[in-house]
């Protein structure tokens, strides 16, 4: 440790800390732009000049490392003289723009122009203008003559997002921020430059122009968007959402959030939203009230019942449903003698229900990651599927962690990976199969009967060293396995190869309440999520889902609704698929509106309030099942509060919840066999970032996004020309009845025998299963 005295205030620092650490820990402020404690070092702004004991000189705080004994001193005259003279610099050619800049009122220039800036300028030249640049829908960059070039967006990209999309082209003082040649910024998580932008240059191109920072009421709540669960802060005017921003909590989100979540409020003030309860009568929609609504679904429900038995009545819901309304939705159909809930909708493999001893999560801590000395991903589109967990493991990779990748899609992961193995969905297991092996034969372990047979390769025995080597070594099941036909399997493999290596296992979770759906008990005893639609049921609940875009097959859950005699959709959103095959739907509140809790990937205890009230007739879900569970006569659901089912559910104070564990009990490992070569070809269906729930796919800015481009069908060379395909043509998509149009794409990414077909978008919406046989040919 080493001993340092800033402004009289003494203190220990460890070796390598700079003046700026060490200010931070006394809590004494100097003044900065271009430092940022995720970032790496600039030094080029000057701000944080000081002064320093026998130095020459001011020195930067940021750049000048402690040494044993050093005098600092941030308020002495040599120091505010040069801090002075610095802001004087950055204001020669700044705009005198204030009164209209959408930074104004939360603009560290203006700040700390008041506290250092001359009364006057002595400047009289004609300050220089940069031209505006279009960079896309989500970041404005019309006012780039305020750029002070800290290069902290540079930086950012470099270092967290992992692509360098922006940078600085020229020198002096025709230096200007850039992307390279007219590209746009396409990062998931490029939202954050603007939140680091010291001045007005970066602005948020939707919430541009609309509120001023001092009319917003700022408001905490936690995203819905995926399994990390990331604290947010919600800014709300006139009890609208104007922005969204994260809440700093380095166990979770850090300081960071992913494009989806700063932008996809914008579909909470849309006009797609369900605004008033409508019922079906004579095939035509009318707007009811609400008693009228819940009359009509409680006797549909109690005749359906009555008639059929409790086991014709079957519930499917979101995954980013609240454990509140995942609890009641399973108490209130267990009280009309049915047992069909289910909250997974794009899973296609139930073998592990009944065999799990405990609650499936990550396995560790989020802030575990960069502890890492190895890790494996097995099935996941990182980048895309979790930003803000790759953003992790980019950081870890960077120091020591191995991370190597099971995957069927060499998407670029923008980490520096330790192995990468690309696989078709169905050789998914037998890849794994192969590093357990080799895990085995390196330890001088029996290598498991059941992988007698199975062939090593060299990336098999990388990865495997990999997990063998180090002390705390991580396996992550990603989406893919989760909704994999083998995902029973290949969990029973990666308990095997942790129990080689020692290493933990977990799911990086396919929704922001994953966890908290088996907490509450929402995991079907009866008919799961593919059987309720395989064998049809008369009745079913929709509550938050769309089956069309959310189901793993939404061939057969659209074929099973549209025999149905009575469907329920309860949703925040109008959707005109939904209203041919629905008999009543009830406006449902988004999470800002509604109270509730989300349990994130590590089981870790989020609750949240309502930000804004119900826009319309909308109501809280956990409202809606209490009171149709009354209106039902059914024992139990006089709660006044959400507190009150959260307390039922999860005690008083969780902060963690209990029982968690990835082991499997009675499995017993079976590899499936390898697909025929002249078989049919075999679909990968990645969910894209803003398809994955009903707020993004309706938040007008994330569909204007590249991730957000139309699909088509990707395929290598080979399968290709197998088909007779050549790049660009139209080709046609066939799955069970369905048959889509769509251009074909020369990917060499994708596996053999394999076509990239996105799901949970409007124009795949008829195709069958996410990983099943698929038929491609010239249109």
């Amino acid at each position: 440790m080493l001993e340092i005295e800033i402004d009289g205030k003494k203190a220990q620092v460890p070796d390598g800390s700079t003046v700026m650490d060490a200010a931070q820990q006394v809590g004494v402020y100097i003044p900065h732009f271009c430092y940022h404690k995720k970032l790496s070092i600039a030094a080029n702004c000057r701000m944080c000049l000081v002064q320093v004991e026998k130095a020459p000189k001011p020195l930067p705080a940021c750049a000048t490392p402690v040494t044993n004994g050093m005098k600092v001193f941030t308020h002495s005259e040599l120091a505010v003289k040069a801090q002075k003279g610095v802001m004087e610099f950055l204001l020669i050619n700044h705009p005198l723009d204030c009164p209209i800049c959408d930074q104004g009122g939360e603009c560290q220039l203006q700040d700390m122009s008041v506290g250092y800036g001359p009364m006057q300028s002595r400047y009289t030249e004609e300050k220089r203008v940069v031209f505006h640049k279009n960079v896309g829908p989500l970041i404005s960059m019309e006012e780039m003559s305020r750029c002070i070039h800290c290069t902290r967006c540079v930086r950012f990209g470099q270092e967290i997002a992992g692509v360098m999309e922006l940078g600085m082209a020229n020198r002096n003082m025709h230096s200007e921020i850039t992307t390279f040649v007219g590209r746009t910024v396409d990062s998931e998580l490029s939202g954050n430059m603007i939140d680091l932008c010291p001045v007005g240059a970066l602005t948020s191109k939707p919430f541009r122009y609309t509120a001023r920072s001092w009319e917003l009421q700022r408001r905490k709540s936690v995203s819905p968007h995926d399994s990390v669960g990331a604290n947010l802060v919600i800014q709300v005017k006139h009890d609208d959402v104007m922005r969204v921003l994260p809440r700093e909590n380095e166990d979770v989100n850090e300081c960071w959030i992913s494009d989806k979540e700063r932008f996809a409020y914008q579909a909470l003030n849309s006009d797609q939203r369900l605004l008033k309860p409508m019922v079906k009568q004579g095939g035509e929609w009318r707007e009811v009230e609400w008693n009228v609504a819940l009359d009509y679904v409680a006797h549909g429900l109690k005749d359906v019942s009555r008639e059929h038995g409790g086991d014709a009545l079957a519930a499917l819901a979101s995954p980013s449903s609240t454990t509140e309304e995942l609890y009641l939705l399973r108490k209130l159909m267990a009280g009309l003698g049915s047992s069909n809930t289910d909250f997974r909708p794009r899973q296609s493999d139930f073998s592990a229900d009944g065999k799990r001893a405990g609650t499936p999560w990550l396995g560790l801590r989020l802030n575990e990651i960069k502890d890492l000395d190895g890790a494996l991903v097995v099935g996941s589109f990182l980048r895309k599927d979790h930003p803000l967990i790759a953003q992790r493991l980019r950081q870890a990779a960077k120091k020591f962690t191995k991370v190597s990748l099971l995957t069927v899609a060499a998407d670029d992961q923008l980490i520096n990976l330790h192995a990468c193995k690309l696989v078709a969905p169905s050789e998914l297991a037998l890849a794994l199969a192969a590093v357990v092996k080799a895990a085995a034969e390196l330890k001088g372990l029996p290598v498991p009967a059941d992988l007698a047979a199975v062939r090593v390769d060299e990336i098999a025995r990388s990865i495997a060293a990999s997990l063998v080597d180090g002390e705390k070594r991580a396996i992550f099941l990603g989406n893919v396995v989760e909704q994999s036909r083998d995902a029973t399997q290949i969990q029973a493999l990666a308990n095997q190869l942790a129990e080689i290596t020692k290493a933990s296992v977990g799911f990086l979770g396919s929704a922001a309440n994953v966890v908290g759906g088996y907490a509450a008990g929402a995991a079907s005893n009866g008919a799961n999520a593919v059987t309720m639609f395989s064998q049809p049921r008369k009745a079913y609940v929709l509550f938050g889902v769309e089956p069309e875009y959310d189901h793993a097959d939404p061939q057969l859950a659209l074929a099973a609704l549209e025999r149905a005699a009575l469907v329920v959709a309860v949703s925040s959103f109008k959707n005109d698929l939904a209203l041919k095959y629905a008999d009543v739907v009830l406006p449902l509140a988004p999470f800002t509106e509604t109270a509730g809790t989300f349990v994130n990937i590590e089981g870790r205890v989020q609750s949240f309030n309502g930000v804004v009230r119900s826009r319309g007739d909308a109501r809280p879900g956990w409202k809606i099942l209490r009171v149709l569970g009354n209106v039902l006569n059914l024992d139990g659901f006089g709660y006044n509060t959400s507190e009150e089912v959260r307390d039922e559910i999860l005690g008083a104070g969780a902060e963690f919840i209990a029982g968690l564990s990835n082991g499997l009990t009675g499995v017993t490992v079976t590899l499936p066999a390898e697909r025929p070569v002249n078989g049919p070809l075999q679909r990968i269906a990645d969910v894209p970032i803003h398809f994955a729930d009903a707020i993004a796919r309706r938040a007008p800015a994330l569909q204007q996004t590249a991730d957000s481009a139309v699909p088509i069908a990707r395929a290598n060379a080979a399968t290709l020309a197998s088909a007779g395909v050549n790049c660009g043509d139209m080709v046609r998509i066939k799955q069970g009845e369905a048959a889509v149009l769509m251009a074909a794409k020369l990917d060499p990414g994708v596996p053999d025998r394999c076509v990239r077909v996105a799901a949970a978008h409007a124009s795949t919406a008829t195709l069958g299963a996410m990983f099943g046989d698929i038929f491609m040919e010239r249109a």
